[in-house]
Formats: structure tokens, C-alpha cells, sequence
């Protein structure tokens, strides 16, 4: 079995990496600011040399969700240049469907890393996936604070289960780089208004969803769907199913 490090391990999807990679029997370095064994800050690229050396594979889970990708490149750009000082022989990246579509500043910053993988010489494998429930439970949880809760008009999603992407990246992760892959999407596709109801419903709220429409180009880009993958809908796990394993007396 090979070694394989996980940035962002000890993160929502990278914990779920990890341990489906030493299920398998891999030998696994999680690597976050905030771990025991491999303290790493991609940003400014302390402590990643030491971290990555003998590894063969990278999975590079880790990305500034909050603060909308930024440092996301700079991070990439030490990875990459310890990946080939260290002579790795793949890099896995998770992205997201949508980010040549939708010109959103999140996006735009991921398809950059996109690039900058592509063009630096490694194994590479890209695998692109539709936004995660749990996303969608964050959001629902966030509107929800209002007493009229407020959604994008006409927005659709495709959520897909954290766990199926974490066994997708997995098996790629042990397998040769294979260039950008096929995108991976949940099994339905609903309005995000659609969505917040079924978030509310199981949380027992009464409140009133009101679709508002927006401007500006992400907006269109999500009203035209980019951010679906209605062909490649390969995800089990529905969310209401995701609702029903955390709240089962409402499920």
C-alpha cells in the first residue's frame, strides 16, 4: 500500500478521506494548521516539506470555504512545488461543478487551482462534484434566522452525499492519474427553495420561504444551471435521507 497525505485532513470532507484511505490499508498524513503529527500551513508553506516527504499521492481536500477561496492558489502553489520537490507521483484535487460556468468568486478561484494543476507536471487527477448537503444544510440554517426566510429565485441544486465523494476521492486517490474525470452530482435535483422547506420541516420551523429574485452574473449562471451535472447524477444519498439520519423522529 501506498502513502498518501490529505490536506485539510481533519476538515468535513477530508476526515472522510481519511479514514476510507486506511480503511483500504494506506498509510495516511493528515495535514491541517491544527494537527498533531503534520502541522502544515499551505498559505505560507511551513512545515509541507517535511510533511509530504516519501509520500507518493496527494489528496488536496483543503480550501478557505469561508473566507470564498482566498490564499486558495498561493496554497496550491506551494503544494505543487513541495509535490515536485518531493517526487509525487499523483496529485488528487476536489472541485466543483460549475466553476468555468459560474462566474462566481469561489469558483473562479478554484478553477484557477484547476489550471495550475494542469499545467505543472504532476500526475494529475480533478474530480468536480455538485455542492454537498451539508452546504445546503448551512444555508437553510443561515436563512432560518429570519423571521421570513429570504432564497435565491429559480436557483436549482444537486447536493450529493460528503461520504459518496470521499469514497470517489478514495478510489481515485489509489488509482493513476487520470486527468479531469467525470463530474459527480447527487441523485435529485430540486430548487434551493425546495430544499430550505425540507430543512425546516425536519427542524420543526413553521417560517414562510419567500424566493427573491437577484442580479448580477453568478446569479444567472446559477439560474442557467451551471452549477448542475444532471448527467453524471451517480449520488444515492437524498437529502432527505441526509435529514433523516440527523434528525430520525422527524425523518
Amino acid at each position: 500500500m501506498s502513502t498518501i497525505l490529505v490536506t485539510g485532513g481533519t476538515g468535513t470532507l477530508g476526515s472522510l478521506v481519511t479514514g476510507r484511505l486506511r480503511a483500504a490499508g494506506h498509510e495516511v498524513r493528515a495535514l491541517s494548521r491544527r494537527s498533531a503529527h503534520h502541522p502544515v500551513d499551505l498559505r505560507r508553506g511551513s512545515g509541507l516539506d517535511a510533511a509530504i516527504a516519501g509520500a507518493d499521492t496527494v489528496v488536496h481536500c483543503a480550501s478557505n470555504t469561508r473566507g470564498a477561496g482566498r490564499g486558495d492558489d498561493e496554497a496550491a502553489r506551494h503544494l505543487i512545488g513541495a509535490a515536485r520537490r518531493a517526487g509525487v507521483r499523483h496529485l488528487v484535487y476536489i472541485s466543483i461543478v460549475g466553476v468555468d460556468r459560474v462566474p462566481l468568486g469561489y469558483y473562479r478561484r478554484k478553477f484557477r487551482v484547476e489550471r495550475m494543476l494542469e499545467e505543472s507536471g504532476l500526475g494529475v487527477t480533478i474530480l468536480r462534484t455538485t455542492q454537498f448537503h451539508d452546504l445546503v444544510a448551512v444555508l437553510a440554517e443561515t436563512l432560518a434566522k429570519l423571521p421570513v426566510v429570504p432564497v435565491p429565485k429559480g436557483v436549482r441544486v444537486q447536493p450529493v452525499a460528503a461520504e459518496e465523494v470521499a469514497a470517489r476521492l478514495a478510489e481515485l486517490a489509489a488509482a493513476p492519474p487520470a486527468g479531469r474525470v467525470a463530474d459527480m452530482g447527487g441523485p435529485e435535483t430540486h430548487t434551493l427553495a425546495d430544499f430550505v422547506r425540507a430543512w425546516l420541516a425536519a427542524h420543526g420551523s413553521t417560517r414562510r420561504v419567500v424566493e427573491v429574485p437577484l442580479a448580477g452574473k453568478a446569479y444567472a449562471g446559477f439560474r442557467r444551471g451551471g452549477n448542475l451535472a444532471p448527467a453524471h447524477a451517480v449520488g444515492t444519498g437524498t437529502f432527505a435521507h441526509y435529514l433523516a439520519e440527523r434528525h430520525p423522529a422527524q425523518g
